[in-house]
């Protein structure tokens, strides 16, 4: 089932998708900077854009949907709150080898429509996801780098009228960024499994006796492997415009959970671009990585 969405500022329901549509987009782009070069920027610098999105309904959902959705652009660049390539962040410890941060995820709400794997079960809350990330460099020179990184997330499921706990997930990862290639684009790979607890396994693929029918029987989640996921982006700023896309493709084969009736694919896309232009910047700079 392929559907087209166009976010409304005015729908409740839409605000919640358009709010965790963007932070899947921003996320998309969590690419390390260049850090041994400072230079003075503004401290903060504002915009707006448009992106199309494609991503399933869930991982393991043959639901595509499709988004079209305003793009904030924002760069914030203070000693410990950061907004920037790199996503939303709170720096925690830094070194040249060594980088701790605050980091965030987030996650579509999914309808249970007709016809689909989850008909008659309950939506699909927006998933929010938060903690704190360990990166480590490997190797860096003045147009590449390689990093370990390590994102250690609590996961919360919410409506914006309540929040529910829905448990851990980790997502070890090495991360290759190549900056100022062909014409000044910068270029992001990252590769690696995702592990989560029985508690956020259960909150996609576990089926209750409740909701048991002829085609779905019952189901219990167990914590452990979770697949993995290759992400692809590319973007470049231009003076006063910043254009991005990426491309993610995440293998189910092996995950805990891969017997679970909801699942009706092992292979999930997800693809996106994004066109913003620079509205406003700061008078005052600060010494920013380039």
């Amino acid at each position: 089932m392929n559907t087209v969405n166009i976010f409304f500022l005015l729908r409740a329901k839409s605000c919640k998708r358009l709010f965790f549509a963007i932070l899947v987009f921003i996320t998309a782009f969590a690419a390390p900077v260049h850090a041994e070069t400072l230079e003075q920027k503004p401290l903060w610098e504002l915009g707006i854009g448009v992106a199309p999105l494609t991503m399933p309904a869930y991982r393991g959902s043959e639901n595509q949907e499709f988004y079209l959705v305003p793009m904030p652009y924002v760069i914030f660049r203070g000693d410990f709150l950061k907004v920037d390539r790199e996503g939303i962040r709170g720096l925690l410890y830094d070194t040249p080898k060594l980088r701790v941060d605050i980091s965030a995820d987030g996650a579509i709400p999914a309808s249970s429509d007709k016809g689909d794997a989850r008909e008659n079960m309950p939506d699909l809350d927006p998933v929010g996801e938060i903690g704190p990330s360990i990166n480590y460099l490997l190797y860096e020179n003045n147009r590449a780098r390689l990093r370990f990184r390590l994102p250690i997330r609590a996961v919360f499921a919410s409506d914006f009228t309540f929040i529910d706990h829905e448990g851990w997930k980790a997502h070890p990862q090495i991360n290759l960024d190549l900056m100022d290639m062909a014409g000044g684009w910068n270029f992001g790979v990252t590769l690696g499994p995702i592990f989560a607890d029985r508690r956020y396994h259960a909150y996609y693929y576990e089926v209750k006796p409740e909701y048991v029918t002829k085609n779905r029987p019952a189901w219990e989640a167990e914590g452990g492997y979770s697949g993995s996921s290759l992400l692809f982006s590319a973007s470049r700023r231009f003076e006063n415009t910043w254009v991005g896309m990426f491309v993610r493709y995440d293998n189910l084969a092996g995950a805990v959970f891969e017997d679970s009736p909801l699942v009706e694919t092992r292979h999930s896309f997800m693809a996106g671009c994004g066109v913003a232009w620079v509205l406003g910047r700061s008078e005052r700079s600060v010494s920013a990585e380039q």
